[in-house]
């Protein structure tokens, strides 16, 4: 059976950094939040931070909002959160799995968690690592483990292990949420929708096909692409002339 935007219980969440475009995703009751990370707010121009975060909360006040903390050091990154968590009740403060050195933030999230911080744990690649950041939130604070299946795919590592165990432990939990992350297509949606994801976290283009999900057969999409390809021919006025014919006379 055909999964559509009605059938779907995964939740879809917009990833990115541009304000409009998220303010205008946000008019689609079917989506449920959004996140962020430091590399899309640089390709979306930001500077000021706080500023920016401050004005997304109040344009998008009803819908989990994750930032993240941009420091390198510990300390610094559980003081970011904290700051973070002010910004709005919606608001999950996103800190990765490790530092650049290799240090490991799983006591750094317990604790956060612990205190009450929402809390989005990212770059998840590993099975050891969902296992123990999982561990890490159990019992805290509404929380959610980014499992960035995209990546992972993308130099031919089967994600599809890692994400089925993950989301079975965290449904063990009564606070402890699974985000599948760089999404690529659009099936990817539906693969985290049968692995029984919470969310799933996609870029505007991916999530803007949602509405099409279960509207075209296989034989559908085979008229419209050889319809598209002979009238783009047409337009082009590309031509082969074959032996015999008018064209190849001239």
């Amino acid at each position: 059976m055909a999964v559509d935007l009605k059938s779907l219980k995964v939740k879809l969440f917009t990833d990115g950094a541009d304000k409009a475009q998220i303010v205008g995703m946000a008019k689609n009751a079917w989506i449920s939040g959004f996140t962020t990370n430091p590399s899309l707010l640089k390709k979306a121009g930001v500077t000021d931070y706080v500023t920016y975060a401050h004005e997304l909360v109040a344009a998008v006040p009803d819908r989990h909002i994750s930032f993240e903390v941009i420091s390198d050091d510990e300390q610094e990154m559980i003081a970011q959160a904290r700051l973070i968590s002010t910004w709005g009740a919606n608001v999950y403060a996103k800190i990765p799995v490790m530092t650049t050195r290799g240090e490991m933030l799983f006591d750094a999230v317990r604790t956060l968690s612990r205190d009450g911080i929402k809390v989005n744990m990212t770059a998840i690649f590993t099975a050891g690592q969902v296992e123990k950041a999982i561990a890490a939130l159990d019992g805290g604070a509404p929380a959610c483990v980014s499992v960035f299946a995209g990546r992972l795919g993308d130099v031919g590592i089967d994600y599809r292990p890692i994400v089925q165990d993950a989301v079975k432990k965290a449904r063990s939990t009564r606070n402890v949420e699974i985000i599948w992350a760089s999404t690529r297509e659009a099936f990817n949606v539906i693969e985290a929708h049968d692995m029984g994801c919470h969310i799933v976290t996609a870029p505007a283009d991916v999530l803007q096909k949602m509405p099409g999900l279960g509207t075209q057969t296989g034989e559908d999409l085979t008229f419209a692409c050889v319809k598209a390809f002979c009238a783009d021919a047409r337009s082009a006025g590309l031509a082969l002339p074959l032996p015999g014919s008018a064209r190849a006379a001239e």
